[in-house]
């Protein structure tokens, strides 16, 4: 497997990329690279992230010499991953469906031409994989959704999108961890705290993990709210 592209971004950093299409085994591929560089310790090396088909690694130019990390990095890709290593836990999702969490069920309803019914339906009932974190600390980017709710993004981002947001864009679909400006289209809002100081894990998603989300009703969304406020 040598079809790895190793390119700089800077003097400072060296990027793996991998075929150019969001894809489990091109995933896969990326998180066994970033793994085998962590586990090998690299002297220099500042931070090793993945995205959906690409590693970065960040070093010290002045402790790394760069023709050798990209004949380690080039080692690493021509490793066959095991699937079984690299997939994570299943992660499950509550999400309350109701109206006021997802102003924009209806747009997507009306894109797929079904009812918002179906839309909650379709967008419960398949596993996601995580493949990768970005944007704001503890987003996860999961995928793929059903092709009839896979809308473009808003034309308008909104402002301020609530924490435990559960929103769509394209093929892809995400919680909103914490307030922030998004252009992707609400469906849902999840009551779990997707970012904590407290675990020895701060984000609840990792890449690689697999995520079912299941709907719940308002009642118990509260009640899963309440139960958060006062773990000790």
């Amino acid at each position: 497997m040598n079809d790895v592209r190793v390119v700089a971004a800077g003097d400072a950093a060296l990027v793996a990329e991998f075929d150019d299409r969001i894809d489990v085994s091109v995933n896969r591929r990326a998180i066994a690279v970033a793994q085998a560089l962590r586990h090998a310790s690299l002297v220099g090396v500042r931070d090793i992230v993945t995205a959906y088909r690409t590693v970065t690694v960040y070093f010290d130019p002045l402790r790394v010499d760069a023709a050798e990390l990209e004949g380690q990095m080039r080692a690493a890709a021509a490793v066959e991953p095991d699937a079984r290593e690299l997939d994570g836990p299943l992660v499950h999702v509550p999400v309350c469906y109701d109206a006021a969490f997802g102003p924009d069920l209806d747009v997507v309803a009306q894109f797929a031409g079904i009812g918002v019914r179906e839309v909650i339906d379709l967008h419960a009932s398949r596993e996601y994989r995580v493949f990768m974190l970005g944007f704001v600390p503890g987003f996860a980017y999961m995928g793929t959704v059903d092709l009839r709710i896979a809308l473009p993004r808003r034309s308008a981002p909104r402002t301020a999108v609530p924490a435990g947001s559960v929103a769509i864009a394209g093929g892809q679909t995400g919680v909103y961890p914490s307030q922030t400006p998004g252009g992707w289209h609400i469906i849902g809002r999840t009551p779990l705290a997707l970012v904590s100081l407290d675990r020895s894990s701060p984000s609840l998603f990792a890449a690689g993990d697999r995520v079912r989300f299941h709907e719940v009703d308002r009642a118990a969304f509260e009640q899963i709210v309440r139960a958060q406020e006062f773990v000790p």
